[in-house]
């Protein structure tokens, strides 16, 4: 009992949140204040668990959506049509910097920067940020109370993105004392690759990509549309360069500070290993088109490269563990899925061949020979049937009906195979983290290190704090469970989904002592100072078949 007791105390001191990296609720004294209450809970950077990081990250959104709406609305045929929309969206984004603005004047005697001036709210109107906040809400207000033309100043809201700094500035320090003394190549690496030493900063610098990558390949879908590309060529071709060189600049720093991970040692070895990586290779595959387009033009016609470009997509998924665990699940039941795709191939060429010999008489222009035939096959083993080849004679008919149920299991296939193994993949990945935290939990203490182990491992599989809890009680009782000290039976069979193997290796145990034993010497040791409770005798005796 004393043992049980110790795991129990060990249960209720583990914080789970603070090794996951979630914080607590901000722990705030109701009775402040009204405004210090306010700064606290909305602005104070100091206090773990309030709502200051989350207010900069949505106004961050907020500004970047802004940049692609002003870019949008200089682009008649796309802000003609949505007038409204974007005007909507205007009015919701003056109003949301406005409350903004209101609340830091208000809160601005709380706030160190301030609080020690003289006048501490006109010293938060005079600074930098506060100018940035007014010019950025100012055209909008002045246009609408001012009866001129002011449409000039709508120019003005470009400073919107300037309002950014007020997150990057502090990140940036942030950046800076996490790799005090570090090297170039360790700075960069904590930049582009996910640690310990990257902070807000490399969380910025995954939003900066992404915001180029939908922006690049927002840009290739409206070169598309003739109207809008001839007012805007310039424009598309100068973000195309930009986007090249920013993902150029990416992939370089990716290669150089590859060395820095564990499992890419080496100069030239390392470095060839990130390059054959599949995302690092996704990155290659972004930027390639350009300069094959630029370095090879005068030589082939390479346009149709561009279309390749919406591969930077791609890079989206970088950061997806769901990605990874797919690719995985494919590679590992890839033998499987090779001969499923044989089998359709070989039933695609049978059902063209047989489409070909039954219907090329009655249609030859639509069954013209069997690669053509190809075509109508996929689309009736698919069940899709868009109708536009269909056959006429009874006997393709008939075929027909025969291989569009059979598709139907066939196609089924691929996409039950992943399903189950995507789904075994998971529960072994979090057997896996059980099978870790066995391991941290031996010592009964979490380090900073195991620490950062569960973190990864929580993070990569999507786990909850409810979920992580979970999985730590049911290793504390399985160490429990491993001990040799005295163990109650009843006790284990309080929880039958944790120790089912346990439970029956002790009844394999005492089955043995029933052969072993004296059953009546055994009975009598039992009954003595209580060694086995009521439950516990009377299973024993059933056991021994006296009951």
């Amino acid at each position: 009992m004393q043992t049980q007791s110790k795991q129990d105390k060990f249960l209720e001191d583990l914080d789970v949140k603070s090794i996951l990296g979630q914080d607590e609720e901000a722990n705030i004294d109701r009775n402040l204040p009204m405004r210090k209450w306010l700064y606290s809970w909305l602005l104070d950077p100091n206090i773990p668990g309030n709502f200051q990081k989350e207010l900069d990250k949505w106004v961050s959104y907020l500004i970047i959506i802004n940049l692609f709406t002003l870019m949008f609305e200089h682009v008649p045929a796309v802000y003609e049509p949505y007038r409204a929309w974007f005007e909507c969206f205007d009015i919701f984004s003056v109003a949301v910097f406005t409350i903004e603005y209101a609340l830091r004047f208000y809160l601005a005697p709380e706030d160190e920067e301030f609080k020690n001036r003289k006048n501490a709210r006109l010293g938060f109107v005079t600074s930098p940020f506060a100018i940035i906040d007014f010019l950025a809400v100012a055209p909008f207000y002045l246009q609408a109370f001012i009866p001129i033309d002011l449409r000039v100043l709508r120019l003005l809201r470009l400073l919107r993105i300037m309002k950014l700094f007020r997150v990057l500035i502090p990140a940036i320090a942030e950046f800076k004392e996490l790799n005090k003394g570090r090297t170039f190549r360790q700075k960069v690496h904590a930049l582009v690759f996910p640690s310990n030493y990257g902070g807000t900063m490399q969380h910025i610098f995954e939003v900066f990509i992404g915001v180029w990558v939908i922006l690049s390949v927002l840009a290739v879908i409206l070169e598309s549309v003739k109207s809008i590309n001839y007012i805007l060529h310039l424009q598309f071709v100068i973000l195309d360069a930009v986007a090249v060189a920013i993902f150029t600049v990416e992939y370089c720093m990716r290669i150089y500070s590859c060395v820095e991970e564990p499992g890419y040692k080496g100069a030239f070895l390392g470095r060839f290993r990130q390059a054959k990586n599949p995302s690092t290779f996704i990155d290659f595959l972004a930027i390639l088109p350009f300069f094959l387009e630029v370095f090879l033009h005068h030589l082939i016609d390479l346009r149709f490269l561009r279309v390749f470009r919406l591969a930077r997509l791609l890079k989206l998924t970088r950061g997806s563990d769901a990605t990874a665990v797919l690719v995985k699940v494919v590679v590992r039941e890839w033998p499987v899925m090779g001969a499923a795709t044989f089998i359709m191939m070989l039933l695609l060429v049978l059902t063209a061949s047989l489409g070909y010999l039954f219907e090329y008489d009655a249609q030859p222009e639509k069954f013209e020979n069997i690669p053509t035939s190809i075509y109508w096959a996929v689309i009736t083993l698919a069940s899709v049937g868009y109708g536009d080849i269909s056959p006429v004679t009874p006997m393709g008919r008939a075929m027909t009906s025969v291989l569009a149920l059979l598709g139907i299991g066939i196609f089924a296939i691929p996409a039950a195979l992943l399903a189950s193994a995507f789904s075994d993949e998971l529960v072994k990945e979090r057997d896996q983290l059980k099978a870790n935290l066995f391991a941290i939990l031996k010592d009964g203490h979490i380090s900073e290190a195991e620490a950062a182990i569960i973190r990864a491992e929580a993070k990569r599989l999507h786990l909850t704090v409810e979920e992580v809890n979970k999985l730590i009680e049911v290793v504390v009782k399985e160490h429990e469970l491993e001990e040799r000290n005295p163990l109650p039976i009843h006790k284990i069979a309080e929880n039958p989904a944790l120790a089912v193997e346990h439970y029956k290796a002790l009844l394999g145990q005492i089955r043995q002592l029933g052969v072993q034993v004296d059953t009546a010497q055994f009975d009598q040791a039992a009954q003595q100072g209580e060694r086995l409770s009521a439950n516990e005798f009377a299973l024993w005796q059933k056991i021994q078949g006296k009951a």
